[in-house]
């Protein structure tokens, strides 16, 4: 059994490198694909993905901790700034603003008392005076006299102040108390509610979000990532158009008005986050729909083009039509101890394999073969390449591909696959 599967693989060994020996030693003619030189228009573009954010987004929490006792909108609610939205339930507040009064009252019916002790212990003193002039009392009961009249002054004062305490904490609980009921900061739309009924909401390190509203939305604004090889490009004010996934045959327009210098790095991958303002028509832009941005950076108006796919091409080296030679200098004498040169049919590239040839030229097609034309080419769109200079006209072919028998070639690296005979067979693949 072993014997007999060595022999099935030895033959299809054979086979598979049977037929790539005849392949590649066959001299099937080449036919060649052509397209046109057209004279049209040319937009180059850069193209990213955003995603759509609201103008204006707030989060609405709370600053005290309680139990929401009302929910008064919902999701997709239209508010107006100061609409009441939530409740929470403001009874413990109400009781600390309660007895926060009371204390009020207390420190201040306490300074009416420490002032008439004051007033008294004034009086005392005064008498004093009086008698110890006439010798009817002794200095230190005088001293005892200025002793009680300073401290009631001084009471008079901490009275005072602790009026003021009360009076800071009863505004503070009325303040919390103004807390329980939550308002909207902006006329907009509910897009998100984060608690429910019955609900305890802390609010011991961070304000807990109870809603997120957003504004009209009659604008909108596009956060973009551009890479960095094409932020360069970018400017602002720049017009863009972009499509979203759910309105796909309509194109929406902005305009660039922020180009942010923070970049962000994922998998060694460069971004820059470019932010567009846009207008909504009919409100058919909803926040988080991706979209695909399109940033105008050149506009050419009739000029004469050359297909992507031609500027690419490269023919094999053995087809090509042979240039005249330049006029050689005469060689020197012979080396009689130089090594012997090669055979120059041994540095022959093998059929099918391509010259490294500069990319600004294309080829067209003569009795002899292909023939390059130097080109200058500039500006693309992805498909078609400007003809800045170059000796070509509207109309004329250039070679874009091969076709060989059963079919275009194309690139491979398997060697029992077919070869690549020619350079851009139908990618319609952007330079840049």
């Amino acid at each position: 059994m072993k014997k007999a599967i060595v022999i099935v693989l030895l033959l299809a060994a054979a086979g598979g490198a049977g037929w790539w020996f005849w392949f590649h030693g066959s001299d099937a003619p080449l036919k060649y694909r052509f397209a046109k030189v057209e004279r049209g228009d040319i937009k180059v573009t850069v193209n990213a993905t955003g995603t759509v954010q609201p103008y204006l987004l707030v989060q609405v929490g709370t600053q005290v901790t309680g139990t929401i006792q009302k929910l008064l909108v919902d999701f997709n609610s239209q508010v107006k700034k100061g609409d009441l939205v939530a409740q929470i339930d403001p009874a413990p507040f109400q009781a600390k603003v309660d007895q926060d009064k009371a204390n009020l009252a207390r420190a201040q019916a306490d300074v009416i008392r420490v002032k008439a002790m004051a007033v008294q212990a004034e009086k005392e003193l005064g008498r004093s005076r009086e008698l110890q002039k006439k010798d009817l009392i002794s200095g230190s009961e005088l001293d005892a006299a200025v002793a009680t009249y300073e401290s009631s002054a001084a009471q008079v004062k901490v009275a005072e102040a602790s009026v003021a305490q009360a009076q800071a904490a009863l505004e503070s609980s009325q303040v919390n108390l103004r807390y329980t009921t939550i308002v909207s900061p902006i006329d907009g739309v509910v897009i998100s509610r984060n608690v429910d009924v019955g609900q305890t909401v802390a609010a011991s390190l961070q304000a807990p979000t109870i809603y997120v509203i957003a504004d009209d939305m009659k604008k909108v604004q596009i956060q973009a990532s551009v890479a960095e090889a094409d932020i360069g490009r970018i400017t602002e004010t720049m017009n863009v158009s972009f499509t979203v996934d759910a309105h796909k045959d309509e194109r929406f327009r902005g305009k660039v008005f922020q180009i942010r210098l923070s970049p962000t790095t994922v998998q060694n991958v460069v971004t820059y986050t470019v932010m567009i303002d846009a207008e909504n028509p009919g409100n058919k832009l909803l926040p988080g729909m991706t979209a695909n941005v399109t940033f105008d950076i050149a506009q050419y108006r009739d000029v004469l083009k050359i297909p992507n796919a031609a500027l690419r091409f490269t023919p094999p080296v053995d087809l090509t039509a042979s240039a005249k030679p330049a006029e050689a200098p005469p060689a020197p004498a012979p080396d009689p101890s130089a090594p012997k040169p090669a055979d120059p049919a041994q540095g022959k590239p093998p059929r099918g394999q391509r010259k490294k040839e500069p990319q600004n030229r294309v080829w067209i097609a003569s009795p002899a073969g292909p023939v390059a034309v130097q080109v200058t080419a500039d500006a693309t769109d992805g498909s078609w390449t400007r003809l800045a200079k170059g000796e070509l006209t509207e109309g004329q072919e250039v070679i874009v591909g091969v076709i060989m028998e059963g079919g275009d070639a194309s690139p491979t690296t398997n060697p029992f696959a077919p070869p690549f005979r020619g350079g851009g067979g139908g990618g319609q693949r952007g330079m840049r």
